[in-house]
């Protein structure tokens, strides 16, 4: 494991993420200083996730037919660029367009991104790939803290602070290319002289099954911190601190659990801690309904731990279900599978309105179970000509 290059990738990922993370934070102040509609405000969110995360297998396609490693330092300087410039914009259309080449940055890095770190992460595959996940996980969780830092200090012109991380780690990164670049080079001449092989029946059945289980996993990861707020805030009358709180706690021990279910994972087998993480959460999320004050943030800390421990492990298994297309499979499992997320909240908004809150809260709380049981019938580790080790 080259701890110095998945430390530098991680750091990307840090400050890629930073700004995926700053947009939800950021719609108030353009909202109001912009006179939008809810609806208007929608579409903003809308049109970042949909180029942020949905598009990422398109990257992942194009780095897996020529190797592009310039993405690496121009993709956190694009999307910090674009996010930097929201700020200073006298309308929506600037706004949205810039918000879009934010997010153009946010994909392009991540395929290149994993698939560069695949290279790096030894033997211990989650342990190494939980490095550089992590950078991204506190990028999310950081977002929204930073922005608000730089628009309550500048006001709302200050998103143009938001461009200097993003500069810092394009030179880092540009000093660094050379050699980082290497190992995905040579594995790219080996494939194309060898020729890509088709995909295995069962290895696509297996990936399409792993996809499901993300989206499960999405779809509860954005539900509750979605509804928790609605639930203490608009259906309780309580404290907004003390939800914000609530979900504070949830992230922070999802980052925590990504780097602590890593070497766990590689020790028992990436599928058995996929299937048993994926059932944990919800007697947790139970019990945290059901209690309140240090036992509550116990639960949903442990149930953020337990669900959010299984992201770089799923990367990982996608890798090596498609260990001739990285990009590809990163896409799957950090873009699209995680967009969907988005479209779950919508589905559950739905719900909401027809039967209120609480019910869709507890719905949320049983969504792992689908991803549990799906996760059973993945076939893995994948076997072909050699045994790909599993832990």
């Amino acid at each position: 494991m080259n701890k110095k290059a998945l430390a530098i990738l991680s750091a990307a990922h840090l400050v890629t993420d930073l700004n995926q993370g700053s947009l939800p934070a950021l719609l108030p102040f353009f909202k109001e200083t912009l006179n939008l509609s809810y609806t208007l405000s929608g579409l903003v969110m809308l049109f970042g996730n949909l180029t942020s995360s949905v598009i990422q297998p398109a990257f992942g396609y194009l780095s897996d037919r020529r190797p592009i490693g310039w993405f690496l330092p121009l993709a956190p300087l694009i999307a910090c660029l674009g996010m930097a410039l929201t700020g200073m914009i006298p309308n929506f259309y600037l706004l949205l367009i810039f918000v879009i080449v934010s997010g153009f940055g946010v994909a392009s890095f991540h395929p290149e991104g994993f698939k560069t770190a695949h290279f790096f992460t030894g033997e211990k595959k989650a342990t190494g790939m939980s490095i550089f996940s992590v950078g991204g996980n506190l990028g999310l969780a950081l977002g929204p803290i930073w922005a608000l830092a730089l628009v309550t200090t500048f006001n709302l012109k200050g998103t143009a602070g938001m461009i200097v991380p993003g500069i810092l780690i394009s030179m880092i990164l540009l000093f660094s290319i050379s050699w980082l670049t290497t190992p995905v080079h040579s594995a790219f001449i080996q494939t194309k002289e060898v020729g890509k092989k088709p995909i295995p029946k069962k290895d696509l059945v297996s990936l399409i099954l792993l996809v499901s289980v993300v989206i499960a996993r999405s779809w509860t990861q954005f539900g509750l911190v979605t509804y928790i707020p609605f639930f203490y805030i608009n259906y309780l009358k309580g404290d907004p601190i003390y939800a914000g709180k609530l979900v504070s706690t949830f992230m922070m021990a999802g980052v925590v659990g990504t780097l602590i279910g890593a070497p766990i994972a590689d020790q028992w087998g990436h599928k058995k801690f996929l299937s048993v993480t994926m059932f944990l959460p919800v007697p947790l999320l139970i019990l945290f309904y059901n209690t309140e004050g240090l036992i509550a943030f116990l639960a949903i800390g442990l149930a953020g731990m337990a669900l959010i421990s299984t992201f770089s492990v799923t990367v990982v298994m996608a890798q090596a279900l498609l260990p001739q297309r990285l990009g590809v499979a990163s896409g799957l499992m950090v873009g699209f599978a995680i967009g969907t997320g988005g479209i779950g909240v919508t589905l559950l908004g739905m719900i909401a309105d027809h039967f209120g809150v609480p019910i869709t809260l507890k719905l949320i709380f049983f969504l792992p179970l689908i991803g549990f049981g799906i996760s059973l019938l993945i076939k893995y580790p994948p076997r072909r000509g050699e045994v790909v080790a599993e832990g």
